[in-house]
């Protein structure tokens, strides 16, 4: 049926240009059997609802309105555009007429010829000239005709038809902002509001219940005022729109909760706006509307604080929004201190904010957690602008300290986890000093011998790690940067042991080579000690941090002392601190830290060290580089002789089968030392006397030990 009627609207189309093509018919007849045409459709659609064979298919009554609705506008495009038979304020008068009668038609027919008058509704100002009578009468025509398809979609309850003309309503917006010059946007402009309006309100008494799909049109109309305020250059009329709009959407949430996420997307596109302005060459009106912007949000905010958890969104917003957005795009606008003053104001209030909401713990309550982490923000902010630049660590552990005590009094959960992003935010504000420790550091692993000189300065030092260690004291709670807690101490720990680094390294300020030589030994091995000792006396206290030490130590001594600076290839003084008490006091905390065997058998290895470099002192002096002399070879096997036997001897006395059996290892190592090493110049009968005494003492060892063992009850000799 209706491509019978489309049909029907060709065959009149063609008839008319048949006609005009022989030339027969003039063009004021050609227009007239046009819209003869027309009216003999529209006719024909009304008997059809009157005539009883046809009544009883609606369809057809539709199809024939649907045609003459289209041929009227054909008819008109004719005469005004055509052949120019009328003028441009009588084919606009005509329009209007066109398209009243489709919406009456739409009433009687039903939805398809609602289409139909929608879309010729819509495009008949296109046929007449958009401006032909200018753009005032266009805008009143559209608000109209919206207007009745608005009534219309109520009454019918079609609110297809509803969200139809307000998705075509905003697109003739948007092709007057591209064809009219923008001193004619004005009009356009505020038209967007009443259509918004217009058709929050309509929407709902359509059947709409979606709470997104309500807010739709405050939300498309704020993104078209968003479109609309650069060509307007934000002026007064610009935004006096969008406030209006926003003041539209607060109310509209205010009497009914489900227009909520309109109102929240106007305060998010609202801030949007103002960023654009501000970044704009030419700010218009922007420096007035910025504060009021602020009070339209703030102020409902706070007092309907307590009706829904948006509301303290909408409320932080105002607050916090305009000012941030203001100080960071325009901060030349005022000095700092009347910023630092706004912004300790603004954060007053979101503190308020998350005081008034504290009985709502571990509920996500945004008020709670977003109203405690932006007064954070604008006090971290407001107090930086008046301290220099090189403070401002220490301004924002003041402020993590006070949100970290702020979350320990509420106990929320996603709170406590607030403060590692000031943790981590501090870090960043002194990360400079940090970056001096970390290329320090890589340069002292790849065996830089003099690294006072490249330590940061003392006092910017202070500035950026006292804060760390400040903020991780925080904690002590235990809920305290919730997973993320691990990560925070492990940040505080290494600003500590950063900065006792740095103290220690202060005293001997070892700059020289000459220095390096007399004091870089004893300079790192009182480090290391001190390491060893810290994680001995906080091994009970904090078993946490004592294992990092211990480790750092061990590895210290390692890596230093055994490796890369060890003093027999990098020369260096070792008087002030023999290299034998050295390993000696290594192998004590060794005992004391680690749990048996380990202990016993990391102290005797710091002993077999502690006798080596004995005897390497003995034989060398201060210095001990240099190659291995026959009395220092001798020194060696009469030394580890001595350190098996008392091995064996402890060994035996306290039933350690560790110490037993590395005494006998050791003593038969030096037993094959002396008569294969240490004898090795000796030829003829003396090799073959040494042979003989080693087979002798190897033999002598063996039946001594098991003797031992011959003497021990059965259980320990399984043991041995």
């Amino acid at each position: 049926m209706w491509i019978g009627a489309v049909a029907l609207v060709v065959a009149g189309f063609f008839l008319v240009r048949h006609a005009v093509e022989i030339g027969l018919l003039t063009p004021g007849v050609r227009t007239l059997l046009a819209a003869l045409f027309a009216v003999i459709l529209v006719a024909a659609s009304e008997a059809a609802r009157r005539i009883p064979a046809l009544a009883e298919d609606s369809r057809i009554g539709q199809a024939l309105a649907g045609a003459g609705i289209a041929s009227s506008y054909a008819t008109l495009y004719i005469a005004a555009a055509l052949y120019h038979l009328i003028g441009p304020l009588p084919a606009f008068v005509l329009m209007i007429a066109v398209t009243t009668l489709g919406l009456f038609l739409a009433l009687r027919h039903g939805p398809p010829t609602a289409v139909l008058a929608l879309a010729g509704g819509f495009v008949a100002p296109l046929v007449a000239g958009y401006d032909a009578a200018g753009i005032g009468p266009l805008l009143i025509y559209l608000g109209l005709f919206t207007a009745a398809l608005f009534g219309l979609a109520i009454h019918r309850g079609w609110s297809w038809l509803a969200l139809a003309a307000t998705a075509v309503g905003f697109g003739w917006v948007n092709f007057l902002l591209v064809a009219l010059d923008p001193n004619l946007l004005t009009g356009p402009a505020a038209f967007v509001i009443a259509l918004a309006l217009a058709a929050t309100l309509a929407l709902p008494r359509t059947g709409v219940t979606s709470a997104w799909l309500r807010a739709a049109p405050i939300v498309v109309g704020l993104v078209q005022l968003l479109v609309f305020a650069p060509a307007l250059q934000f002026d007064g009329f610009a935004w006096s729109f969008y406030l209006i709009l926003a003041a539209a959407a607060l109310i509209l949430a205010w009497r009914d909760a489900r227009h909520l996420p309109g109102a929240l997307a106007a305060l998010g596109l609202s801030l949007a706006l103002l960023a654009i302005a501000l970044s704009a060459p030419d700010h218009g009106a922007t420096f007035i509307a910025a504060p009021v912007l602020a009070v339209l949000f703030a102020a409902p905010g706070l007092i309907l604080l307590d009706r829904a958890r948006s509301w303290a969104i909408l409320a932080l917003g105002g607050v916090a929004g305009p000012v941030l957005l203001a100080n960071l795009l325009e901060p030349s606008r005022l000095t700092d201190w009347q910023w630092a003053g706004l912004e300790l104001i603004a954060a007053v209030l979101a503190s308020s904010i998350s005081w008034r909401r504290r009985a709502a713990t571990d509920s996500h309550d945004p008020g709670l957690i977003a109203g405690a982490l932006i007064a954070a923000i604008l006090a971290a902010s407001a107090l930086g602008q008046l301290v220099p630049a090189e403070w401002l660590p220490a301004i924002l552990a003041l402020v993590t300290l006070g949100l970290g005590l702020w979350a320990r009094r509420t106990g929320d959960a996603a709170l406590l986890t607030l403060p590692i992003l000031g943790l981590f935010a501090t870090l960043l504000a002194g990360i400079e000093p940090v970056v001096d420790y970390a290329l320090l550091i890589a340069q002292s692993l790849a065996g830089e011998p003099l690294t006072a000189p490249l330590l940061p300065p003392l006092a910017d030092a202070l500035r950026a790690l006292l804060p760390l260690i400040a903020i991780v004291a925080l904690a002590i709670h235990p809920r305290l940067f919730g997973r993320l807690r691990n990560a925070a101490l492990g940040i505080g720990i290494a600003a500590a042991i950063l900065l006792l680094y740095h103290l220690a390294k202060l005293p001997l300020a070892i700059a020289d080579d000459a220095r390096f030589v007399s004091l870089g030994f004893v300079e790192r091995a009182l480090i290391t000690h001190a390491l060893f000792a810290a994680a001995i006396l906080l091994r009970t206290r904090l078993p946490a941090i004592a294992p990092i030490l211990f480790g750092l130590a061990l590895g210290r001594l390692l890596w230093f002392d055994l490796f890369v600076l060890n003093p027999l290839f990098v020369a260096q003084q070792v008087a002030l601190l023999p290299l034998a008490l050295h390993f000696a006091l290594t192998g004590v905390w060794l005992h004391r830290f680690l749990p048996p065997p380990a202990a016993t058998r990391a102290a005797m290895a710091a002993a077999l060290l502690a006798t080596l470099a004995a005897v390497r002192q003995l034989a060398h002096g201060s210095i001990v580089t240099g190659p291995i002399g026959i009395g220092e070879n001798y020194g060696y096997s009469i030394a580890l002789l001595l350190l098996a036997i008392a091995w064996l001897t402890l060994g035996i006395r306290a039933a350690s089968r560790d110490l037993r059996l590395a005494g006998l290892g050791l003593l038969t190592f030096v037993t094959l030392k002396v008569f294969l090493i240490d004898a090795a110049a000796l030829d003829g009968l003396l090799r073959i006397l040494s042979f003989l005494g080693l087979g002798v003492a190897l033999i002598g060892i063996g039946w001594v030990y098991r003797r031992f063992l011959a003497a021990r009850p059965k259980a320990s000799v399984a043991d041995a």
